[in-house]
Formats: structure tokens, C-alpha cells, sequence
């Protein structure tokens, strides 16, 4: 099916409320580049894994939205052309061009393929199903991750502290926890290193289809790896179905706004001399966690830090 793709140029100043006018008059959707850097609250929202380099922000923005070739096409425009020039009179829009053109459409789940390639965490190969282990590889640790929709390629400095930090941990016969499991990759790299059985929840369905759809290509069987939906901090359910002093290994790649309210809860989940390997937590949150994980009666064992991010790993005495 094709499409009618428009490409509007603006200022970065102007590209919120334009994109409010394009949707007034129907039109959603709207994609939006721009250089403006990320803020440490965007990094901490949106956990991203694989992020394309971001142009220097020079104060241009460009809003690109689609018509379906069906559409009355030329009536929109018109009309948002003629609410362009009305906005021009006292806000600074810039060039305010519109580029038209036409585009087929876009398979936007597969799409990020273009950006992920094999790659090394210290010792590990993490490569995608689409690509090959090379013959100098075929000794490394190697783990089969296609995210999808799913967060934790092993890309972001937040799963690579986790990953470190269960190489460290885990023991042969482990029992692990992942809250927030995202693509699984997590609770199958304890399963290589050594840990005997894992369990992974999540909030999102999308995270489920993919943790499983990751297990069939490492070739892990769902008596190895459970996987639930679910809310274990409020979720009576999901806490039964996890089970209670069972965790020889809990770990949870989250917000830090989310691990607060988790670790008094995740206590019950641990058996005794359990370590907590927490991540997700940007720098400034540090001392959010560790004093959580203290009040929750946990011994903090090391903080470590990548980048602008932290791992707290604590101990149930």
C-alpha cells in the first residue's frame, strides 16, 4: 500500500504546538527529528537500546507524517498550510517547507534490525538470528537475542552491570528471579552460567512473546525457564506463582522509581544469604536505592557504575 509522505521543516522551539495542529486536523502519528539532547529524565523513561546517532541540535526540527493516498490529500495540506501562515504571525516557524513524496508501507516492528549487529560484553557474544558466529567465536559464551519489541539487547550500560554482576554470582543449581524480564536475556545467561532454573516477569505481553521466542532460539526448554505476567509488587497472584524464600538470585533491571517500592516486597522471594542485583538507576538516584535496599534489611555488597548508570548488589543477611 502506498502512502503520501510529507516532511514539514520547523524550529524546535515551534514543534509542539505544531504537532498539536496537525493532530486537530487529524493527522497522528507525527514522526519528529530534531538535535535536541537527551535529558537525564528522557534516558531514565525510556531505557533505550538501540539509539541511532542524534545530529548536533542546530534548531531545526522536521515533522514527517503520512496520508493515505485515499485521503483528500490536498484538502489537508491546504488547510495546513493556511494554519501555517496564521501561526507565522506570532511564532517563529522557520523555513516551515513541506517536501512531499511517496513511500510503500514500512514493516515497523523489523525496522530496527538496520541497527543491531553482534557484539561483545567482555567474554560474551550476543548475536541476533540473523547473523552468523564467526569460526574465532565459536568458543565465546554465546547468546541467541532478537529483542523485538521487547527492552534488553545487552547493549544498554543498565543490563551490561546486571550481566557482570550475575557472572559474578551465580552458582551452580541457582534458582534466579527477573523482575521486568523485557527480552529474557537475563534469566538465560544465568541459565549459562550455571543456575539450574529460572523465572521472569514482566508487565508487558510483548515482553512475554519475546522472552519465550529468545528461549527457542538458545534452545531453552520452559522447564528451565518460567515466564509470568504480572505486577509482583502488588500482585498477590504473581507473588504466589513466584514463590516465597525460593531465589537464590534476584535481579531487576527497572527504574529506581520502581525498585523503592519492590525490595521490601522481593525480601519474601529470597532465601536466606540471597544476593539483589539491582540496575535502571541513573546516577542521581543512587542513594535512593542503596537506602531502600538498607531499610528493607539487605546488605549492600558493592555499588558499581557505567556511564551515567548504577547497580546497587545487596544481600539478604
Amino acid at each position: 500500500m502506498k502512502w503520501k509522505q510529507f516532511r514539514l521543516k520547523t524550529t524546535t522551539e515551534a514543534e509542539d504546538i505544531v504537532s498539536s495542529m496537525l493532530a486537530e486536523f487529524g493527522i497522528e502519528g507525527v514522526q519528529i527529528e530534531d538535535g535536541i539532547p537527551l535529558t537525564k529524565e528522557d534516558k531514565e523513561q525510556m531505557f533505550v537500546d538501540i539509539l541511532p546517532d542524534i545530529a548536533k541540535d542546530d534548531g531545526t526540527a522536521y515533522l514527517t507524517f503520512y496520508l493515505d493516498m485515499e485521503e483528500d490529500a490536498k484538502k489537508i495540506l491546504s488547510d495546513v498550510r493556511k494554519e501555517l501562515k496564521d501561526m507565522g504571525d506570532f511564532l517563529d516557524l522557520g523555513e516551515c517547507t513541506i517536501e512531499e513524496s511517496e513511500t510503500e508501507d514500512i514493516d515497523w516492528v523489523n525496522n530496527w534490525k538496520q541497527y543491531f549487529h553482534q557484539f561483545y560484553i567482555d567474554d560474551i557474544l550476543v548475536i541476533p538470528s540473523w547473523e552468523h558466529v564467526k569460526e574465532e567465536d565459536a568458543k565465546k559464551l554465546v547468546i541467541h537475542i532478537d529483542p523485538g519489541t521487547a527492552f534488553g539487547t545487552g547493549m544498554h550500560e543498565t543490563t551490561q552491570l546486571c550481566i557482570r554482576a550475575l557472572k559474578r554470582y551465580v552458582k551452580k543449581g541457582d534458582y534466579v528471579l527477573d523482575v521486568g524480564c523485557g527480552s529474557g536475556i537475563l534469566g538465560m545467561l544465568a541459565l549459562k552460567f550455571g543456575a539450574e532454573h529460572s523465572v521472569g516477569t514482566d508487565l508487558d505481553p510483548c515482553a512475554i512473546t519475546a522472552t519465550y521466542e529468545n528461549m527457542e532460539e538458545n534452545g531453552i526448554g520452559k522447564d528451565q525457564y518460567e515466564v509470568m505476567i504480572g505486577n509482583i509488587i502488588d500482585d498477590k497472584e504473581v507473588q504466589d506463582q513466584a514463590g516465597y524464600e525460593k531465589y537464590d538470585i534476584v535481579a531487576a533491571n527497572i527504574l529506581a522509581d520502581v525498585l523503592v517500592p519492590l525490595t521490601p516486597v522481593i525480601f519474601s522471594h529470597m532465601k536466606q544469604g540471597a544476593v539483589y542485583i539491582t540496575s535502571g538507576i541513573i546516577d542521581d538516584k543512587e542513594q535512593t536505592v542503596v537506602d531502600a535496599v538498607n531499610e528493607a534489611g539487605l546488605e549492600v555488597l558493592e555499588v558499581n557504575h557505567q556511564g551515567e548508570w548504577v547497580s546497587v548488589v545487596a544481600k539478604k543477611k
